[in-house]
């Protein structure tokens, strides 16, 4: 339940023929940190909102996810946001389990997953640069949207490794900030192989989308 004084909204996002009812920050302009949780731990109050909005790579993901081989696979979902393919994933019964950084970002799980009429989707806040979670190995690890600053690069990296296991596929989608050049050598070095395809068909966004869907696999 939404317990921080900030307006939102409310919206359906198709996918495929899918319905995910969404609850999310009103725009980027919403800001709410009473007590300096979200500022001790380095979120400013420009940053703060970018959590709470559904972004074209979170779609594209959500769509690549619509078909995707989910069987008997332990799945997470790194820097989840607005959590858009771990809800559709819930849909599809997967075992998924979502994670993010930001404080609030499980108040709006818990709300979306209600809407949806879902069974409770497993979460934790985690800091890709002090992992001490116990989330454990993963199967399929997928996300969107990751590679902000040079320095997210090696941290998510590791965070990956750190939870994938042996035989293990990862799926990225990336707005093309820059460096997924260094994040495949860094993956290629954890003994993951890398290839990237540009989505096709992507007319369920407003605009084109010119990012690519990365993929590493052991």
């Amino acid at each position: 339940m939404m317990t921080k004084p900030v307006r939102v909204r409310y919206q359906t996002i198709e996918v495929g023929d899918m319905d995910i009812h969404l609850c999310t920050l009103r725009d980027k302009q919403q800001f709410s940190d009473p007590e300096g949780e979200a500022d001790d731990m380095g979120i400013s109050s420009a940053t703060w909102p970018l959590f709470g909005v559904v972004w074209p790579s979170s779609i594209v993901l959500a769509n690549h996810m619509l078909d995707y081989d989910i069987k008997n696979k332990r799945i997470l979902e790194i820097g989840c946001g607005m959590a858009l393919s771990s809800l559709l994933l819930n849909e599809r019964m997967a075992d998924i389990t979502a994670t993010d950084y930001h404080p609030e970002v499980n108040h709006f799980l818990d709300r979306n997953t209600d809407l949806n009429s879902g069974k409770n989707i497993a979460f934790e806040q985690v800091d890709w640069a002090n992992d001490e979670s116990d989330l454990g190995k993963f199967d399929l690890i997928i996300g969107s949207d990751l590679l902000y600053e040079d320095e997210h690069v090696l941290l998510l990296a590791n965070f990956i490794n750190n939870h994938a296991n042996q035989h293990c596929d990862i799926i990225l989608v990336d707005p093309d900030r820059g460096r997924k050049n260094k994040l495949d050598r860094e993956m290629i070095a954890f003994g993951f192989i890398s290839s990237y395809i540009k989505p096709e068909h992507t007319d369920y966004l407003k605009e084109s989308y010119k990012g690519s869907i990365l993929r590493f696999s052991r």
